[in-house]
């Protein structure tokens, strides 16, 4: 398991990202679409349209490193969102490397009427 700075930020691009792409497809990624520095500390996570890869990107100071899953069974839990970039903590990506979906547990309710 890849041991994760706890200060670090954790961005995940949510929606399927195309697996072919390596180091430098997912950097443009990170800088042109979801508008983030990819030379920055921090880890940029992209699934797979059939969410069972993913893709781990950062920037170690000498240089790219990209860690790579692949799920032989079951689907890596997803955000629904449709934002560009969202923001989870250190934590929460071993929570979803290890499969627990925190995405949908206990959504925001919202009521108009008694």
């Amino acid at each position: 398991m890849l041991a994760f700075n706890e200060q670090a930020a954790v961005y995940l691009r949510t929606g399927p990202t195309d697996m072919r792409k390596s180091i430098n497809g997912l950097a443009a990624i990170v800088q042109n679409e979801m508008k983030l520095n990819p030379f920055e500390t921090g880890y940029y996570v992209f699934c797979n349209k059939a969410r069972r890869l993913l893709k781990l990107l950062y920037w170690d100071n000498t240089g790219f490193a990209l860690w790579y899953k692949r799920l032989e069974q079951y689907r890596f839990p997803w955000p629904d969102e449709e934002e560009e970039v969202k923001k989870i903590t250190a934590g929460q990506i071993r929570w979803l490397l290890s499969g627990i979906d925190f995405f949908s547990a206990h959504k925001k309710l919202h009521f108009s009427v008694v």
